[in-house]
């Protein structure tokens, strides 16, 4: 009897399973997917989940309006795994073809989606912890939750996502050893510590780390800016005229205002240089004192609608043999050809998305 080839439908399917069981951070935000066909660099409208303040009832109600703001994301990134393959790998039967080739390139590209998710960390100003020192106690999470509840963040729907130094530390505790364990995809049962203070807690590889740009070392610095603004004059007497902050950055004026560098600055001159912030600057600064936050590791603490992936189907190239498919908000594309220049079959998979942080107020770094 021949052998049957596997199809390239068969394949994709199979490969957008396992891409779905190897995500962390993606399975934990607020999702968006539209099936029409995209391309990197458009952008998609996403609507934010409308936020409503409750009011004191006297005689009569106060009708509010449901307006739903919106984003626009940028579809700016593309996690691709190309293979080369053989007529005998694929004449092997699916589960045999997905241990050799889908475990790895699925595995590959989940990383690529949760690293970059991860790198949203430079968006959030809140953070509890001491940068450089592994969170390893109860209290640490107590701490980042502190920060949440402050920030009036719903009780429902938290997440808590550490790198694996800050896991090693906390799974040890006998209040994460008897924590209860479930999750919906095998990855997520995998990774999941257990419910915490209120957080569905995780273990990530992909948790990003953050280097302090050079400004932030220097002494007497201190902030100017007007109430209401997004971009905050640094001073300080070292007069160094090269330092920078990098985007992320974090610091602190001496009213207890906190701040995220929204963009790597310009270098500073003679020690001035202009910085773009989030949030706002609340109460006006006068020559503020300034405190930076060092290099850290930035775990996330968020609730679900703190970030957005959204993720769009790529269309298939005229004359190749390919397939997409979707599932609950996620598409693979799946093409294989052959390149007669260098006589070698080639097995591609590709997800075209993008990330955006939705409500920064809702999420914290729990510093490591």
């Amino acid at each position: 009897m021949a052998n049957t080839l596997l199809t390239v439908q068969e394949i994709a399917r199979k490969a957008l399973l396992r891409l779905r069981n190897n995500l962390v951070l993606a399975q934990l935000v607020h999702r968006e997917y539209t099936p029409e066909f995209g391309v990197k660099g458009d952008s998609i409208t996403v609507r934010k989940p409308a936020v409503f303040t409750a009011a004191e009832f006297s005689t009569a109600i106060s009708v509010q309006n449901v307006t739903e703001s919106s984003v626009s994301v940028s579809l700016d990134k593309i996690a691709d795994v190309s293979v080369e393959i053989t007529s005998k790998q694929m004449k092997l039967n699916i589960a045999d073809f997905g241990s050799q080739v889908l475990d790895g390139a699925m595995q590959a590209i989940a990383q690529k989606i949760d690293a970059d998710g991860h790198a949203l960390y430079k968006d959030i100003p809140y953070r509890f912890g001491t940068a450089g020192t592994t969170p390893d106690a109860l209290e640490d999470i107590a701490g980042v939750r502190k920060v949440l509840q402050e920030n009036k963040v719903p009780n429902s729907m938290r997440r808590l996502v550490i790198d694996p130094s800050a896991e090693a530390k906390l799974l040890v505790l006998d209040a994460v050893v008897g924590a209860d364990k479930s999750g919906s995809t095998q990855a997520l049962r995998e990774a999941n510590m257990g419910r915490l203070m209120g957080f569905d807690t995780y273990a990530s590889q992909n948790v990003a780390d953050h280097t302090r740009g050079a400004y932030g070392a220097l002494t007497d610095v201190s902030a100017t800016a007007a109430a209401g603004a997004t971009s905050i004059l640094l001073e300080s007497t070292a007069g160094v005229s090269t330092a920078v902050l990098n985007k992320g950055d974090l610091f602190s004026t001496a009213d207890g205002q906190v701040f995220t560098v929204t963009a790597t600055s310009a270098a500073a001159v003679a020690g001035d240089v202009t910085v773009a912030v989030s949030p706002a600057v609340g109460t006006a600064l006068t020559a503020s004192a300034v405190t930076f936050v060092a290099s850290h590791t930035a775990n996330l603490a968020f609730h679900r609608n703190a970030f957005a992936l959204v993720n769009v189907p790529l269309a298939l190239p005229g004359g190749s043999d390919g397939y997409v498919t979707d599932f609950e908000g996620l598409s693979v594309r799946v093409v294989r050809d052959y390149d007669i220049s260098a006589k070698k079959e080639v097995i591609s998979f590709d997800v075209l998305y993008g990330w955006h942080t939705l409500y920064p107020e809702l999420a914290a770094r729990l510093l490591g």
